[in-house]
């Protein structure tokens, strides 16, 4: 078995046209080849170093993570000596990786990474997800390396970094008991000490991913007599300094894996990240953009496993004389399944792209001076990334605990049983709508660019695609989606975008759209594949369903009225 060969539609997403301005950018135009053994040669050559360690990835995830994944959920990590212990199949798999040059893979060759774009970063961590999604919040470092790359000093970077390659784990210690979505409130206290020349932290940190790892950053308020975001900075503590307490590890319902900790740091020093009184403003946003398309990644990759359990079985299980994939019932629920993967890691994917162009012009910038048209592509690739990573988020999030949900149904009886992998994977589901901004958090993000025209403006991009004659009349069905999408938001327009009825209906606004991007992916998908991908199918079973839920959202929307909101409270 191999998660990356078996998976055809992770090289459709590797061939993107797009890929070869992302590389040249990543590469420098490969003008420092002489400079560097490893670096490619080309576009092709680099695109090739991309395939080959992606099956590598795949061979371990299929063959090591995804044997170790029920052990694991088992055993869980321990906390001995005040420090945690992994599982066995956790350090395993963390051995394995490591050994195989597989952490840090977006870092610069520099730092002992493979210097890869995000995208074929996303991949592995869509693959590794599909093999054990707690195990991936580990690999994947939350974008904790990547924070620290980016907005570091050289001395921070040069000392930490090269680090990552040799599996140094990392984390963000960002929640507290009284500030969990409302970061602002965050109360860990970081004071001067002159006389060793470093910071000293103070308090309690709560539900951290991972929260053992050797390299954590910390938000804690810096500034005091301060109250709001304005006065929190952000911070590297070193596990070797040993000035944290580990209270306890959370006892989970899933991606039991993945310990979550509750830490007391007591006068631990620390190094201060980029500048003070940015932490939450500036370092911590980025850092929850990253660690969101993390999310996105991970709910994609166990998506795909829970459909592949419920195909499998269904197509096994006989009643009434055959299998029971041949019950329309059974089959409805396995199609949608599809699509709904299919639509959420286009979306995935069109994220990444923009996050790595404007991650790689920023790196640039860093050089040299970008051009004029340089810097309005990077302006424009920075919103996109901003405002697809929400959407994101929210589909992929939400779709992956309906596939988990429907796994089971079809397993029947049999998927509420331990012996069942569906059952575990349904467990691990449930987190993934609620950490790194809940659901929730994501409609506030979104609703924004619904207000500005933002996503409408995209829309009209997706439509100047040119399309093959034949998906006419499904670029028609979408264009109907469209109507019924602007006519939901201007009824709700009329409560005006300050009220708290507009507030109510955001999520409602925020779906259709979500739906109409992830239409319009598909097609451009089936524009581009070759027809026995399956895009075009799953395009057709995505507009039926925009189709069925932009109007019921229109007639939800078409019937409130601002005294309802009275009828919730």
């Amino acid at each position: 078995m191999n998660f990356y060969n078996d998976n055809e539609n992770l090289k459709f997403y590797l061939s993107h046209p797009v890929m070869d301005k992302i590389v040249k950018l990543r590469e420098r135009d490969f003008v420092n080849i002489d400079d560097d053994v490893m670096a490619p040669s080309d576009v092709e050559d680099a695109i090739d170093n991309y395939d080959k360690v992606l099956e590598i990835v795949g061979d371990l995830a299929a063959n090591v993570l995804e044997a170790n994944a029920e052990d694991v959920d088992h055993e869980g990590p321990h906390v001995i000596d005040n420090a945690i212990v992994y599982a066995k199949g956790t350090q395993k798999n963390h051995e394995v990786l490591r050994d195989a040059g597989l952490y840090g893979m977006s870092l610069p060759r520099k730092y002992n990474g493979l210097n890869f774009p995000y995208v074929p970063y996303v991949m592995a961590a869509e693959i590794v997800s599909r093999a054990d999604a707690g195990f991936s919040n580990i690999w994947g470092l939350q974008d904790c390396a990547e924070t620290i790359y980016e907005f570091a000093s050289e001395e921070i970077k040069d000392k930490y970094l090269p680090l990552i390659n040799k599996g140094f784990t990392c984390s963000m210690a960002l929640t507290e008991p009284d500030a969990g979505s409302d970061l602002q409130s965050v109360r860990l206290k970081a004071s001067y000490d002159e006389e060793n020349k470093c910071w000293r932290l103070n308090g309690v940190k709560r539900f951290i991913t991972n929260g053992d790892a050797d390299i954590q950053l910390v938000l804690a308020r810096s500034e005091e007599g301060t109250t709001d975001g304005r006065g929190l900075s952000y911070f590297l503590y070193d596990r070797r300094d040993n000035a944290v307490t580990v209270r306890r590890i959370e006892n989970k319902l899933g991606i039991k894996g993945s310990p979550t900790a509750e830490l007391v740091f007591n006068n631990a020093p620390a190094q201060i990240i980029g500048e003070r009184r940015m932490g939450l403003i500036k370092y911590v946003m980025s850092l929850m953009n990253g660690a969101r398309l993390g999310v996105g990644a991970q709910s994609v990759g166990l998506a795909e496993a829970a459909y592949r359990e419920a195909v499998e079985y269904a197509r096994q299980r006989e009643q009434f004389g055959k299998s029971i994939i041949n019950f329309p019932q059974v089959y409805e629920m396995i199609g949608v399944m599809k699509a709904k993967i299919d639509a959420t890691r286009s979306l995935l994917y069109e994220t990444t792209r923009f996050v790595d162009l404007y991650k790689a012009y920023d790196s640039v910038s860093k050089e040299r001076s970008l051009t004029a048209e340089e810097r309005q592509d990077m302006k424009y690739s920075q919103r996109h990334a901003d405002m697809m990573t929400p959407m994101l988020k929210l589909f992929a999030s939400e779709y992956a605990n309906q596939i988990a949900y429907d796994c089971i149904q079809v397993h029947g009886g049999s998927g509420f049983m331990k012996e069942y992998k569906c059952e575990r994977l349904y467990r691990d589901a449930r987190i993934l709508s609620i950490y790194e901004g809940t659901s929730q958090l994501q409609v506030v993000a979104a609703i924004r660019f619904i207000g500005n025209g933002a996503y409408l403006k995209r829309i009209e991009e997706y439509e100047a695609m040119p399309i093959a004659e034949e998906l006419m009349p499904l670029r028609q069905r979408i264009d109907k989606i469209k109507e019924t999408y602007i006519e939901i938001v201007s009824t709700a327009d009329k409560f005006g975008t300050s009220s708290e009825a507009y507030d109510f209906l955001a999520r409602k606004m925020v779906e259709a759209m979500g739906l109409l991007i992830m239409c319009h992916l598909l097609l451009q998908d089936a524009n581009r594949a070759s027809k026995d991908m399956g895009f075009e199918r799953s395009c057709k079973l995505m507009i039926a369903q925009a189709e069925a839920e932009t109007t019921k959202i229109l007639t939800f929307v078409q019937n409130f009225k601002e005294e309802d909101l009275s009828l919730y409270k």
